[in-house]
């Protein structure tokens, strides 16, 4: 029979064990774009590991797509980038993380396909990440 304190030492390692809030473990992305349209969307991922990049961070999605090439060469290894190339009507059960990137401060995406003064879409907090595209832009979602 369990008591008080076997019950709390349970919740306590099951706690340790579960992967933190802020870890990006998962990130599925799906196109719902009409399939006969010739479209290709750019989904950039950035796992951040530095607190001076994340002050130097692009605001825009211009920002990112005008400066990538610089910021990425500047920021060497302090960053980790997973772009992944979208077609229309496209699924993906995985996208290929770093692994390291559950050390990161922060992560971001980016897509192609969205405003061009979107901010980057802060996912740092989810665990599982859902992304869908749609003829509207990008919705970044928590996955269950």
């Amino acid at each position: 029979m369990l008591n008080y304190k076997s019950i709390s030492l349970l919740l306590l390692v099951a706690i340790f064990l579960r992967p933190s809030a802020g870890e990006v473990n998962s990130i599925y992305i799906s196109s719902k774009l009409d399939p006969n349209a010739i479209i290709i969307t750019q989904v950039d991922i950035v796992f951040v590991y530095d607190q001076d990049i994340l002050e130097k961070f692009p605001s825009t999605k211009t920002a990112w797509y005008s400066n990538q090439r610089r910021f990425i060469s500047e920021a060497g290894d302090k960053i980790d980038l997973v772009s992944v190339f979208i077609p229309q009507g496209f699924d993906s059960q995985s996208v290929s993380l770093p692994q390291r990137g559950n050390d990161a401060l922060k992560a971001f995406v980016f897509a192609q396909h969205d405003d061009s003064e979107a901010p980057p879409i802060d996912i740092s907090s989810f665990e599982r990440v859902r992304i869908e595209i749609d003829e509207f832009g990008i919705l970044v979602s928590r996955q269950n």
